[in-house]
């Protein structure tokens, strides 16, 4: 009997997923399991990462996230009643291309429009977006499932019936092999309900962690996400079967319903999202009796190579501006150059220091024209194939460099430009770095911050010297003293062993911008970390 994972969380479920990608896939080949999906909560961080990985393995890629979806109004920052979470989960999954586009709309307008303590879509949303897209009614969290779970059997029949209606032979039922208190009693009742209302049934195992024997691991990642000593009694806890179980271990569990693992095979056998790697310039406002970008290149590398070298060029400025031109405006890389031309011009303009020019863009002789960089690639000899080869086309990359005080200004500017909401900052990641794993974990462990201070400082982390926490066990002579006669400090090691480099938390890089030809969420998923309510 095969089967597929289509309930999955990964380290961008945040301290809540404790899989990384790679050892999902690699998870996934050894159960040979044709197909693998990523259900993160409420994003789809991992996204690129899977289907780049999973294709390379041979395993098919289902891109997905387990949604947040607003009892009402996603706009409405209010809860439905008092006590009552203001949100159902709900598993969505990308079916082909147009889906992966309303997955990423989803996404984005989730938090755009919808955050309330979750990025929230609502049933408006789904219907708008809901093209290509395969729905399942996810955990007991989900709405069919509270409903069951609390008796209300028409409540229950009424959402599973619109989300039928809504996803026409794309909505499933879903049943887990696990057992969190209550799960077996609400199997039962979904698959009778499925049964009433003609509905198939799909099995899931809600995976948070690799390996049966990870669950410890991930309790303490758990604590440390909600704050919490692991020894409080009163925090939540995740069953200890919420791994990465095999089609063997699900079938075990639903003896009498084989068809909830063929369905599974069925929906990944449907799944279909072509991916490619393409570059998506926006175009750049050409003035009154410019045709074209390239003409508009042509000017001003002209005038700005007349201005640098004198007039007329000296023949070797002239013969390698008309080189470099003709490779940029055959690769159709012109808009580009203007376009960060443009700003830099600006910012100079406004006072803002600029940095001369480095890496590989320091020898164009066209950006020096423009003065993007101010340092002569024919004085010092620099070679324009290191930028851009025309034997082997690539997005070419200008560093730039703005005064970190004012280079709030220069992104400003660019959101006038090129409109707000086709402008935005890339989203980054904290990681649980060695010595931050040891005093979270030891915080999660009930050690005090005297004692975990004291032991991260033992672990060298320095640009020219830094280990991890395993390496510094082996070659940290006190650290190893601690681990082989302390207990505690042996438990607080092995967990921070087994969760360093995990996604801790999500931020804004600084000075790494996007701008899209269009709005951003037509082509990626927008995150935003502001909150509200």
């Amino acid at each position: 009997m095969g089967f597929v994972h289509l309930h999955c969380h990964s380290e961008y479920s945040l301290l809540d997923g404790a899989n990384r990608i790679d050892h999902l896939i690699a998870r996934a080949l050894e159960l040979e399991q044709p197909a693998l999906a990523i259900t993160d909560h409420g994003n789809m961080h991992g996204a690129w990462e899977l289907q780049e990985k999973a294709k390379k393995a041979r395993i098919k890629p289902i891109i997905g996230m387990e949604a947040y979806v607003a009892p009402g109004d996603r706009r409405l920052r209010q809860r439905p009643a008092p006590g009552a979470k203001p949100y159902f989960h709900l598993v969505v999954l990308a079916q082909n291309a147009t889906g992966y586009q309303n997955l990423v709309k989803l996404s984005s307008l989730a938090y755009l429009e919808g955050f309330y303590t979750k990025p929230r879509v609502d049933r408006e949303l789904l219907a708008r977006y809901g093209e290509g897209l395969i729905i399942s009614s996810a955990c007991m969290a989900g709405e069919v499932a509270m409903h069951l779970q609390a008796g209300d059997v028409q409540a229950a029949r009424e959402a599973a019936s619109w989300y039928a209606n809504a996803f026409p032979n794309r909505y499933y039922l879903e049943v887990q092999a696990h057992d969190t208190p209550g799960q077996r009693e609400l199997n039962d009742r979904i698959f009778a309900l499925g049964a009433e209302l003609g509905l198939p049934v799909i099995a899931t195992n809600d995976a948070h962690f690799l390996r049966r024997e990870d669950h410890d691991a991930h309790d303490v990642l758990l604590c440390i996400g909600l704050g919490k000593d692991r020894a409080d009694s009163d925090r939540m806890r995740y069953d200890g079967g919420l791994y990465f179980k095999s089609a063997p271990e699900i079938a075990e569990r639903f003896p009498d319903h084989p068809e909830v693992l063929e369905n599974t095979l069925r929906i990944a056998d449907s799944v279909d999202v072509p991916f490619s790697k393409t570059y998506r310039v926006p175009s750049f406002p050409l003035p009154s009796g410019v045709a074209t970008e390239n003409e508009l290149l042509v000017q001003l590398a002209e005038a700005g190579a007349r201005e640098r070298y004198g007039d007329p060029l000296p023949p070797a400025a002239r013969d390698r501006l008309d080189y470099e031109l003709g490779v940029i405006t055959k690769t159709g890389y012109a808009g580009y150059f203007l376009i960060v031309a443009d700003f830099i011009r600006a910012a100079r303009d406004r006072g803002i220091p600029v940095g001369p020019g480095r890496g590989s863009a320091a020898g164009s002789l066209v950006a020096y024209a423009l003065r993007i960089t101010n340092v002569c690639p024919l004085r010092f000899d620099l070679l324009f194939e290191r930028f851009l080869n025309p034997e082997r086309v690539s997005m070419p990359d200008i560093d730039v460099d703005f005064c970190f005080e004012r280079r709030g200004e220069v992104i400003e500017y660019v959101r006038q430009k090129y409109g707000r909401d086709s402008v935005g900052q890339i989203v980054t990641f904290g990681t649980l770095k060695s010595r931050a794993a040891v005093k979270d974990v030891g915080r999660a462990l009930g050690f005090t911050p005297a004692e975990t201070d004291a032991l991260a400082k033992l672990i060298p982390n320095q640009p020219n010297y830094s280990l991890t926490v395993q390496e510094a066990t082996q070659q940290i002579s006190e650290v190893r003293r601690l681990y082989d006669k302390d207990d505690r400090y042996r438990q607080l090691l092995d967990y921070a062993i087994a969760l360093e480099g995990l996604s801790r938390h999500s931020g804004v890089h600084a000075a790494g911008i996007v701008i899209a030809p269009g709005p951003l969420d037509e082509y990626v998923p927008v995150f935003t970390t502001t909150t509200k309510g």
